[in-house]
């Protein structure tokens, strides 16, 4: 699947680099309602353990974001999982989710 939208391609550029600095298991990106946009990779430390997703999520919600128009995760799993499904959905029911492998191709869509 292609991306169109520059917005959405940019948000598959920084999940990947975000993957890539940390070489973790997943990177993510997010863009709220505003416009901005965050980053984040896999958390796993002793006590706490965090999808990209829900990282890249965290961190919006802690910078005042009120609503999520996108999220991307860049991951060699085939499917999503669900936390990372239920942490954009918590924020906003109708945000678009895509996956993408470590290249940057889609490979999911959820509308």
């Amino acid at each position: 699947m292609e991306l169109t939208d520059p917005e959405d391609v940019k948000l598959v550029t920084l999940a990947r680099s975000a993957r890539a600095r940390t070489q973790a298991t997943e990177g993510a990106a997010v863009r709220d309602t505003d416009g901005r946009t965050y980053a984040a990779s896999t958390v796993e430390l002793p006590t706490l353990r965090l999808t990209a997703v829900q990282a890249a999520v965290a961190a919006a919600v802690s910078s005042g974001a009120e609503g999520l128009e996108a999220a991307v995760v860049v991951s060699d799993t085939p499917l999503l999982r669900e936390a990372c499904v239920s942490a954009v959905r918590d924020m906003s029911p109708d945000a678009v989710i895509f996956r993408a492998d470590p290249s940057g191709t889609v490979r999911e869509d959820l509308r």
